[in-house]
C-alpha cells in the first residue's frame, strides 16, 4: 500500500489547505500530527466532491486543544482524549475519527524493518536510558542471530505536547513499573535519557530519527512508511511479536466498546489479542455543541461523515483503520445530535 503524489507532497508540511472557491464551505481545523495524513487524503477527495475546503494544521495535538478553546478553529483534533468532565464543564463533545498505530523506529545500520525484536520494559529502558547502547546484552538476548552493532542510543523524543507521545507514554506506563514511576504517562513529559533530542509534530521525529545515527523514536506509522524507516517489532500482552500494519491495529481495537465510555475517550494500548499491535490508538475531533459558526461545525460532521463512509478504503491504504459502523452509527445518533447547527 503506498501514498499517491499528494500525500507524498503533503507530508512534508505542516498543515493542509485548499484554495476556496465560490460558494463552498472553508473549514478551519488544528490539531494532531498522528491522522494529517489520512485527512489530508479526505480532504482531497471531500473537495473534489462537494466543492468545499478544509484548512488543517498539523501542530500537535496539546496545540489543537489550545486552539478549539480558543475557537480559533472549527474543530479540534487530539490523541490523547479529553476527559468527560472536562468536555462537560467547556461544552464540547468528542469522537474518535481513525485508528492507527504508534510504532518504536531506530535508525541502525545493517538492521532491516522490522528485524529487531523489544519488549515492552526494554523499550521503556532504552527511553528511560537505562540501556544506553545499542550493544546491550538485554537486545542481544531478545535478538538471537541479529547482528546489531554497539553504538551510544540517541533518544528522539516530540518537542511539542503531543497525543501521539500520550499514547507512547500510556504504553511504556503499563508495561514498565520504573516507567511509570519516575516518568509516567502524557503529551508533554520530561525525558530523562542523557542523549536525547526533540521534534516537532510526527515529521519532526521522522526528520530527526533519519538524521542521527544510533537514534531510536516514535512516529505513527504512516510517517514511518512514508519515510521509508527501520521499525521495531514489538511483543504484545500475549506474548506474540507483532509488526505494525491495519491487521495488527484492527486487532487491538476489536475489544473496544466506544459506546459505553463517556466522552468516548480512551486509550487502547497493550490491549488483549494474539495479533494485537500493543502501541494502538485513535484520533479524536472536538467541537462545541452550540459552536459560534454553525454552519461551518455542520460542514465539518458532514466532512467526518464523508470520511465514515467513502473514506474507508483512503484509510487502509494508509494502513489505519476505519471506525466500526455501528461505532459511526453511535456517532451519527448520539454525538453529531449535539450539535446546534442552525
Amino acid at each position: 500500500m503506498y501514498m499517491n503524489s499528494f500525500l507524498k507532497k503533503a507530508l512534508v508540511v505542516s498543515a493542509i489547505s485548499f484554495a476556496p472557491v465560490a460558494f463552498a464551505a472553508d473549514m478551519t481545523g488544528a490539531g494532531a500530527t498522528f491522522p494529517y495524513p489520512i485527512y489530508a487524503k479526505w480532504a482531497e477527495a471531500y473537495k473534489a466532491k462537494t466543492g468545499s475546503n478544509l484548512n488543517y494544521q498539523s501542530i500537535g495535538s496539546s496545540g489543537g486543544i489550545k486552539q478549539i478553546k480558543a475557537k480559533t478553529v472549527d474543530f479540534g483534533a487530539t490523541d490523547n482524549p479529553v476527559k468527560f468532565e472536562d468536555l462537560e464543564k467547556d461544552g464540547m463533545v468528542q469522537f474518535p475519527a481513525i485508528i492507527g498505530g504508534v510504532v518504536p523506529v531506530m535508525n541502525v545500520d545493517g538492521i532491516k524493518p522490522g528485524e529487531l525484536k523489544l519488549d515492552g520494559p526494554t523499550l521503556a529502558d532504552i527511553f528511560q536510558g537505562v540501556i544506553s547502547d545499542w550493544g546491550d546484552k538485554r537486545i542481544a538476548l531478545m535478538n538471537p542471530g541479529v547482528k546489531i552493532p554497539s553504538g551510544p542510543i540517541t533518544i528522539v523524543h516530540r518537542a511539542d505536547g503531543s497525543g501521539t507521545t500520550a499514547i507512547f507514554t500510556d504504553y511504556l506506563a503499563k508495561t514498565s513499573s520504573l516507567w511509570k514511576d519516575a516518568v509516567g504517562a502524557g503529551a508533554s513529559v520530561k525525558w530523562p535519557a542523557a542523549s536525547s533530542v526533540g521534534g516537532k509534530g510526527n515529521e519532526g521525529v521522522a526528520a530527526n530519527v533519519s538524521r542521527v545515527k544510533n537514534s531510536v523514536g516514535y512516529v505513527e506509522y504512516a510517517y514511518a512508511k512514508k519515510n521509508k524507516m527501520t521499525h521495531i517489532a514489538l511483543k504484545n500482552k500475549e506474548g506474540n511479536f507483532v509488526q505494525p500494519d491495519d491487521l495488527t491495529f484492527a486487532a487491538a481495537a476489536a475489544g473496544t466498546d466506544w459506546a459505553k465510555i463517556p466522552g468516548m475517550g480512551t486509550f487502547i494500548t497493550d490491549a488483549a489479542g494474539a495479533k494485537s499491535w500493543p502501541i494502538t490508538g485513535a484520533s479524536f475531533i472536538l467541537l462545541y455543541k452550540n459552536p459560534d459558526n454553525k454552519a461551518n461545525a455542520a460542514e465539518v460532521m458532514k466532512f467526518f461523515d464523508f470520511g465514515f463512509k467513502e473514506g474507508k478504503n483512503m484509510a487502509l491504504e494508509l494502513d489505519y483503520v476505519p471506525m466500526p459502523d455501528a461505532t459511526t452509527d453511535f456517532i451519527r445518533k448520539n454525538v453529531f445530535t449535539k450539535v446546534v447547527t442552525k
